[in-house]
Order: C-alpha cells, then structure tokens, then sequence
C-alpha cells in the first residue's frame, strides 16, 4: 500500500491521481470500493464535474489515513486517506507485527468489538481474520456494543491488545479504530488504556511497510466468538458501584443518540435500582444514519432537545444522555437560573438544561473524593489539563493528590493510583480498576445515585455544585470553537495566536502566554496555547484530536466565603457567566473565529 502514496499532500495532476488511483484499485480487496472509485476516476473527465472530482481524487491519495494515538478516524470511502477495508487491513497487520516483536514468545492475544455503525461489523471481521492469518488467539465480540464493554474486556481477559471499531460521536459518514494494549505489552497503570507514544509511532511504522491489502494475509476462520458471558461480566462490575440507597420516585429520561448505548445503559440503571427510567423512543435503536441529529455528539447544539423535550412534559428529574459509543455521558437538569417561565412552556424556558462537562467532573469529582476519604485508602483524582482546575481544589480539599495530564482518556487513565478521571468533553472514568477509559454507563450509574441521594434530602445536583464552589471557589467553564473545512486554516490559527497573542480579555492583562508545544509542567509536548489573565482566568487554544476544529477552553475563577449563601452564589454564578461571554467575544476578535 505505501509505496503507491504520495509522503505529503503536495497536488498532483490529474494522470498522476488516475495512475495512483488505478494501483489502489489493484490492490484492493473490495469490489465495491473498487468501482466507488472507478465512477470517481470516470468523472474527472466530465465537463462538468471534472474539477471537483480532480480535488476529491487528490485528498483521497493525499496520504495514508494516518495511525496516531486516536487510532484511526476518517469518513468511509475508497482511497488511501479514508477508512475502508484495505486501510483497516493495513492497520490490522501492521498491529499483527507490533504485537509479535513485543511478544518474543507466546501467542498474542487480542479482543476485537465494533459498534452498529455502518462497515464496523465488517472492519471488525476483518481484523480478526488479519491476526488470526498472523498467528494471534482472537476473541471477537458477539455482536455491536459499547466501547466500555471493548474497553473492560481487555483487562478482564488479559488480552495483550484491544480492537474497537467505531468513530464514537462523529458524523454518519465517518468511521474509526481505536487500539488499547495491555496484557504482556503494557503492564503499568495504562494496562489495558488506549495507545500512547511511542506505541502509536510504532504501530505506524509496521502498517506502513504493508504493501498491498490484497496480499495481506487473512484466515476464513479460527478467532473465537465470544458469547454473553462478557457483557454479564461488565455489569457484575458496574455493581460494584451500587450504593444500595432507596430510589424515591426518581424518573430519569435517556437517550442514546441512535448509539449502541440504549438497551445498556437501561439495564445498568435497572440493575441500580432505578425502575422509573424514559428513553427517547426515536433515538433508542442504534441506527447508522442518526437520522434525528445533525452530530450525533450530545456537546452539539440541539442534540438532546428531543430528551429535554420528554422531561419537561414526563416531569422528569435528570436526563442522561449517552454518545454512540456509550463512552461518554452528558446530563441535565432543571435550572431555575436559566428559566425564562415567559411564553410557550418549553423545557428550555423551565430552566432544563445541560451540564457542562466540568460541573458533571466536579460532582463525580466530589462523591469520588468522599468515598476515598471515608476509606482511608487514598489515591489521585486526574484531569486533562484543558479540563477545570477544580479538581485539584476538590482532592486538596479532601487530603488526596491530584495530576494533570494531556488531553484524552489515553493519558487520563494511565494516572498511577487512580480513584476518578475526567475530561470536560463528558469522560468519566468512575471504575478504574475495571475499566482504564471514559465509560458513559457507568457514569450515568454513578451520577442517577448522587441525585437521588440528594433528591432524598431536598436537595439537587446545583445544591452540591453550590457546596464544592463553597469549598473549592467557584469555577466556571465555558468552550469557543470553530469547525474548518480546509485544515491549514487550523495551522494559521495557532501560528497567528503564537506570533500575536491577545494582551486583554474581558479586561485583565494577559500575564502568561506558555506554549504547550515546548511542554508544560512536565507534560510531554502537544499543540497548544494557554494564556492566563491577572484575575486567574484562564484560556487554553488547541486543534481537536478528532475533528477539524480549533477549541478554546475557558475557565473564570471567583473567590466565594465558606458560608455564601445560595442568593451570593447566584450573583457570583451570573457575574461569571457575563465574564465568561465577554472572554469569548475577545477569542473570536483575536482569532478571527
């Protein structure tokens, strides 16, 4: 397959694409991306379409869909710079060699899962067939679930490598392969995490000696098919966490976004107790179109208005919210804040709302430093570094340590000693012992019990955020991004906020620019900026790892008296958010977002 590409995205002209074109197409293992490519050649000679069929060809065979430590993500078409058989073969057997070097002796094993989106079953088989040719014991997931389950089964069954097909909450057209390594590979704290340095480099490096998918070796058959008994093993594990507390006439809404996520987190939620649980009907089954959504992300806009929509009218107390994966968890719930109680009864004139990432953090955050301290067991509370610095507050707070890592649960979960982690994009990991990564049924496990603790006492998730901000400060947290078609956009931008970064926002001097590139605190080095103003607001600016996207992360931080009131909080709560709008108004400016 390499030796066909093209080593940067330079153009080339049309002959050239073609002949690239017609070599791919003789390596492929697929007739039907076979001919989706053969109508694209045909069509850069029409008058009409030519020239965006010319472009389309030149991105497809701009490179190889690249390996990193997210693993594999692109939308699903023919070509070397999308995700279709021949790449996912090609990464299969560059995985194949990896674990055969790291394995001197002894047969690699390896747990294979896939979600319902489409080609996943397919990539999944794929890969099973690819190891087994290559001399690893495969054990292949029953049928599509969620990345979790995947994600505790590498450490349950020992498996020295982990396969998840899936592109979690990206667009319908888009698929991914995520690698975890555990097992005889990695036997530290990251034992069954995703893939970090050098691994990914790695892993790279085999996958780009394969030559032709076509000469990939693949078996028709010899992996094992697991049965039942692993899913039932995940939820004896979720059990763990039951508080066993009374559940009171506590209603909770669901949806899983079309995901895999729908039947699993009902029976998880079941086994804690909750028998008052609605999902959103129209978002239950998975379905690869996601066809009620327009990202099926529940950080999007508009993406769990169908849930909030069904606990207004249900009188529900919470809504939990899962990604397609089921790795992920968004909750809301009413805000009296942020109700408007004018003209028609919406659920978001009531107040309903969603909580961002970092004030779900802070609530499982707080409960999981309680637990610990009533233990007397110790440990760290862990949080990406884009993620709120309330966290180090909280395990301060309650005598534990804290460590700061890399954005992505690939770094997060790896925290030595780990008892909770967080990213602010709705990651939790509430069980890491069972599961090193972000796991959204557990998560809404853990968060449906905090609620209906307080529930039990007159009280609600905003009344415990009001306790941590008493304890901790009040941090707020709020996100600019923009989303680009053409990523040296994205290069441009982090150029321009190096070269010329802002010297005000929201009125405080800007009085650290530290570039996360040179490293920072003892963090490896990655892309990204982090400003921080004489007042401690904090802004950190960064492309997404998964999308086309520059996002800024902003954090305003406001003293608050151990005996605030609830009527203090409320002021200071307004008065950070106005702080927080003019910090965005000043990022767009700087940024030309």
């Amino acid at each position: 397959m390499s030796a066909n590409l093209p080593t940067t995205a330079t153009a080339h002209s049309a002959p050239d694409l073609v002949a690239r074109a017609e070599a791919w197409m003789a390596a492929d293992v697929d007739a039907a991306d076979v001919t989706e490519l053969r109508n694209l050649v045909a069509r850069t000679t029409d008058s009409n379409v030519g020239e965006l069929a010319v472009a389309e060809l030149a991105d497809r065979f701009s490179g190889l869909l690249q390996f990193g430590t997210a693993g594999l993500r692109g939308t699903m078409a023919a070509g070397p710079n999308r995700m279709n058989r021949a790449v996912v073969i090609a990464a299969a057997a560059g995985l194949a060699a990896f674990l055969t070097k790291e394995i001197d002796r002894g047969t690699p094993r390896v747990v294979v899962g896939f979600d319902a989106r489409y080609r996943s079953a397919e990539f999944a088989r794929d890969t099973a067939a690819v190891l087994v040719a290559a001399g690893a014991e495969v054990l292949l997931m029953p049928a599509p679930g969620p990345t979790p389950v995947l994600a505790f089964a590498v450490r349950h069954l020992a498996a020295d490598a982990g396969v998840m097909v899936t592109a979690s909450h990206n667009p319908a057209a888009d698929n991914g392969y995520k690698v975890y390594l555990g097992g005889r590979v990695v036997t530290d704290a990251g034992q069954g995490a995703q893939i970090v340095p050098p691994y990914d480099a790695l892993i790279a490096g085999e996958i780009a000696l394969v030559r032709a998918a076509k000469d990939v070796p693949r078996a028709e058959s010899g992996w094992t098919v697991l049965g039942q008994e692993i899913t039932e093993a995940y939820h004896a594990a979720v059990a763990t966490l039951h508080d066993d507390e009374p559940r009171n006439a506590f209603r909770i809404v669901t949806t899983s976004l079309h995901g895999v996520g729908g039947a699993a987190v009902a029976r998880v939620l079941a086994e804690a107790g909750f028998d008052d649980v609605v999902p959103v009907e129209e978002q239950a089954e998975p379905d690869p179109d996601f066809p009620t959504v327009a990202f099926p992300n529940p950080e999007e806009p508009g993406a769990i208005d169908m849930a909030l929509a069904l606990a207004q009218g249900a009188h529900a107390h919470l809504v939990i919210a899962n990604d397609p994966d089921a790795d992920r968890c968004a909750v809301a719930v009413v805000d009296p804040q942020y109700g408007t109680y004018q003209g028609t009864q919406t659920a978001f004139s009531q107040g309903w709302r969603m909580l961002h990432g970092d004030e779900v953090g802070m609530l499982l955050g707080w409960d999981a430093a309680e637990r610990a301290a009533r233990t007397g067991k110790g440990g760290t509370l862990a949080c990406s570094i884009v993620s709120s610095r309330a966290l180090a507050a909280i395990a301060a707070h309650h005598g534990l340590a804290h460590a700061t890592t890399l954005t992505g649960f690939k770094w997060i979960s790896r925290t030595p000693d780990l008892v909770f982690g967080y990213e602010e994009a709705l990651g939790y990991c509430v069980d890491p012992e069972h599961v090193r990564d972000k796991d959204g049924l557990s998560a809404a496990v853990a968060v449906a019990q905090l609620a209906n603790r307080l529930a039990a006492e007159g009280r609600t998730l905003l009344d415990r955020l009001d306790d941590v901000a008493r304890a901790c400060g009040l941090h707020a947290t709020g996100q600019l991004s923009a989303r680009f078609d053409d990523p040296t956009r994205i290069e441009a931008t982090m150029a321009a906020l190096r070269t010329a970064p802002p010297s005000v926002l929201a009125g405080s001097p800007v009085d650290s620019v530290r570039d996360l590139a040179e490293g920072l605190d003892g963090l490896p080095p990655t892309d990204g900026v982090v400003l921080l103003t004489a007042d401690d607001t904090r802004v950190i600016v960064r492309p997404s790892g998964t999308e086309p996207k520059v996002k800024c992360y902003i954090e305003v931080v406001s003293p608050v008296e151990p005996d605030a009131s609830a009527d203090t909080l409320s002021a200071a709560r307004v008065a950070a958010r106005d702080r927080l709008a003019q910090v965005q108004a000043d990022l767009r400016a700087a940024l030309g977002l």
